[in-house]
């Protein structure tokens, strides 16, 4: 998420925090509603460790006055942060970088934990976040006070599952008990039934030790599948019964489940993309760059046609592109629209933001693909570069809609932060039409969703709303503080930031609450299975593939390659190929030109030797009841026309003490090796070079050092340097890199060309 304007000013401490150090082993499980871990664990220089202590059979809620004494043998106690973890996730920061160069910690703190569920595993993570001193947690216990309600109870539901036909009932007995005090009544509902089914109990009330009976009616146009009920009675306290339906025979969409470990696999590819990469994944960074291809390599690989939007306008100098995937089938005129920014800020590896969102995108498109349901309307991703300097991409995307396609899109759904530790339930204008199925999902579990108070205008849902689309979106959110009726109502820590390591180097894997990010996750599936999945079955479909991928051909000459195809779901069918990319001069011939999916065709591509030379991504498309794609890579050699030298004419301002900025020369047609001396000729406009790191990068990504901060108070840059490139490949986009590492001086990339061929 966009940090406010207002905030833009306040200076940023940056930091790097190592991976979570866990020991191997936690405590024994301790009876009774206290407990204490005197295993030392070791803090190292800007880590994060924990020492966790496990609590069962207690038998009351955790007081509001719960005490966590905390011994820990520190130098530097402003170094540190320190948290008690609760059994769902939920952070209640307990000591916050204060004390300054004090000695230790021997405290004992109080916490409102009235919230949580006493029995599980608790932990105290403690966050070392700067440099130079060391210590260990020596101790710390855990006393969840509390008593026993005078009067309790408790609710079960026999038989705990049941399978029902769409369109008939199913039933179950819901039992009470007195466990402690008096009887009391209990008001009986029921939450997380799927859409087309409902829920009644005869009686709908109780006195604690009687029974009731649960129906649960469906409609035949409920979706097939199983379905965790969750059954409450209400009395002094609520308890909750979990009653599992599964549903055969319906004709509504089938909404699956997404798996969170799969979310979280991406969160930590994220996660090691960061730290390969400088510790952050900015716009302007190779840790974008390098989650971009992440993204865009599985979304290929899952069948989806997938593009980079280079941000031309608006962004960041050097900022990556978007990517944008588009599933094929479903109406064109009825497009839905899934986002979220796939860039962090430069403190941390940013894995609530927007990690979260991204992630979860990612893995519910890879769903999509997997079950292939047959589409009523059109399905789009978006991963959005340069958010957190100005939700620059998006609005971007946006801007080079023609209006006839922004009038396409019905709905955009936003995700920017759905794992926060300490999270919230909230929608983008909750109430609006949009909202509904998103709403309607969260409704199902009990979670009173709030509106977006905080995110309002603060990230990519806002491009879409100002240019008139309908949007909506979940958030958890950021570093606004939950009040107390927030935490009565979701658990959690009162007064402490929704996301504690917000805009923060502890932005890590361990800063996502499992819980919220599950609920998150699932309720985009049922959003997007709602809006565009038919409820039909799934259609026919199919893939294409090329072998080899790539070849080389003299201009003049011809190359084959073979054509695959292969029935993926439903019934074979019919294909027509064609070719498109082709260089001028270049034709493509199929035989046969068109097939039964399952069967194969050879390519050939003819040259004359008037084509340029250069390589070209030539895509190969089988149309059926939809399009498929594949990519063969041509290369032509020894034909006219092309270059292979360039120069970039236009100035790139440097900022002071900023990020890398690049300027680009394409280079293409060249049909020679690149040379051992090729030349860059550079003209930097800067007042103390000593300041600067100057690079070339090819086009795969490796870089050539040029100038590595010589030149001390010198001004300017007016130079040729060599660069043994004859191991590259000559065309594609060459980039010359500059950086400003020291403050005080601003310049400019006047100009610069490279010729690899000198």
């Amino acid at each position: 998420m966009r940090r406010r304007r207002s905030l833009l000013s306040t200076a940023l401490v940056t930091v790097v925090v190592a991976a979570m150090a866990i020991p191997a082993s936690a405590a024994a499980p301790l009876a009774g509603c206290s407990g204490t871990n005197d295993g030392d664990v070791t803090i190292g220089d800007n880590t994060t460790v924990e020492s966790p202590l496990t609590i069962s059979d207690c038998p009351s809620v955790p007081s509001a006055t719960s005490t966590v004494p905390v011994k820990i043998v520190h130098t530097y106690v402003g170094d540190l942060q320190v948290s008690l973890i609760a059994p769902d996730g939920s952070a209640y920061v307990l000591h916050n970088r204060s004390g300054g160069s004090a000695d230790n910690i021997d405290q004992t703190y109080t916490v409102d934990l009235s919230g949580e569920t006493s029995n599980g595993t608790w932990k105290l993570r403690v966050n070392d976040n700067a440099a130079n001193d060391t210590g260990r947690i020596d101790s710390w216990s855990l006393n969840l006070g509390g008593s026993t309600p005078a009067n309790d109870f408790s609710v079960a539901v026999s038989p705990a599952s049941g399978s029902v036909a769409a369109g008939a009932s199913a039933s179950a007995t819901v039992q009470t008990q007195t466990t402690a005090g008096q009887a009391q009544t209990v008001q009986l509902t029921a939450t997380g039934l799927p859409s087309g089914a409902t829920a009644s109990f005869s009686p709908a009330s109780v006195t604690t030790g009687s029974s009731s009976t649960l129906t649960v009616s469906t409609t035949a146009s409920i979706s097939s599948g199983t379905y965790p009920i969750t059954v409450r009675a209400a009395g002094t306290t609520t308890k909750t019964a979990t009653y599992t339906l599964t549903v055969t025979g319906g004709t509504g969409p089938q909404i699956p489940d997404i798996d969170i470990a799969a979310v979280k696999a991406h969160l930590a590819q994220f996660g090691t993309i960061a730290s390969q990469n400088g510790g952050n994944r900015r716009s302007t960074t190779a840790g974008y760059r390098a989650s971009v291809a992440y993204v865009k390599d599985k979304l290929t690989a899952a069948g989806f046609t997938v593009t980079e939007q280079p941000c031309t306008s608006g962004c960041t100098s050097g900022a990556g592109p978007n990517v944008i995937a588009e599933w094929p089938g479903g109406n064109a005129n009825n497009v839905y629209m899934f986002g979220a920014h796939l860039d962090g800020v430069s403190a941390g590896p940013g894995i609530n933001d927007n990690g979260s969102g991204s992630a979860a995108l990612l893995e519910t498109a890879l769903v999509l693909s997997r079950t292939n349901p047959s589409m009523l309307n059109k399905v789009r991703f978006g991963w959005w570069t340069d958010e957190e300097q100005g939700l620059n991409g998006s609005r971007f995307y946006v801007s080079q809609l023609p209006s006839t396609e922004r009038t396409k899109i019905k709905t955009y759904h936003n995700f920017d932060m759905i794992g926060s530790v300490n999270g919230g339930y909230f929608i983008n204008n909750i109430t609006s039409a949009q909202s509904v199925h998103m709403k309607a999902y969260w409704d199902s579990l009990g979670l009173q969703p709030e509106e977006n108070t905080e995110g309002r205008n603060r990230s990519d849902d806002a491009s879409f709303t100002n240019a008139g689309i309908p949007a909506s979106g979940y958030a958890m959110g950021a570093s606004a503080r939950k009040t107390a009726a927030q935490a009565t109502k979701w658990g959690g820590t009162s007064g402490g930031a929704f996301d504690p390591c917000y805009h923060s180097s502890c932005d890590t894997t361990a800063n996502i609450s499992d819980t919220h990010l599950n609920r998150a996750v699932d309720g985009i599936a049922y959003t997007l299975w709602k809006s565009a999945v038919s409820s039909g079955t799934p259609g026919a479909d199919f893939s294409v593939s090329v072998s080899p991928a790539s070849g080389s051909v003299a201009a003049g000459s011809s190359v084959t390659a073979s054509v695959s195809t292969r029935t993926v779901s439903g019934d074979a069918q019919t294909v027509q190929l064609s070719a498109s990319g082709l260089p001028s001069g270049a034709t493509a011939s199929f035989s046969p030109d068109s097939v039964t999916t399952g069967s194969g065709s050879t390519l050939t591509i003819s040259t004359t030797a008037s084509v340029a030379a250069g390589t070209y991504p030539v895509a190969i498309t089988a149309a059926g009841s939809s399009a498929r794609t594949a990519t063969y890579s041509l290369t032509v050699a020894g034909g006219g026309g092309g270059s292979c030298s360039g120069t970039n004419p236009n100035d790139v301002a440097i900022p002071d003490a900023g990020a890398a900025v690049d300027s680009d020369v394409v280079i293409s047609g060249c049909s020679a090796t690149p040379s051992a001396a090729a030349v860059v000729t550079v003209r930097i406009v800067h007042p103390y070079i000593g300041d600067l790191t100057v690079s070339l990068i090819a086009p795969d990504g490796s870089a050539y050092t040029l100038h590595n901060r010589s030149g001390g108070s010198a001004d300017n840059i007016d130079r040729t340097y060599t660069a043994d490139v004859s191991s590259e490949i000559a065309n594609g986009t060459w980039k010359l890199r500059v950086r400003d590492l020291a403050a005080s001086d601003a310049g400019t990339i006047d100009t610069w060309g490279v010729n690899l061929t000198p």
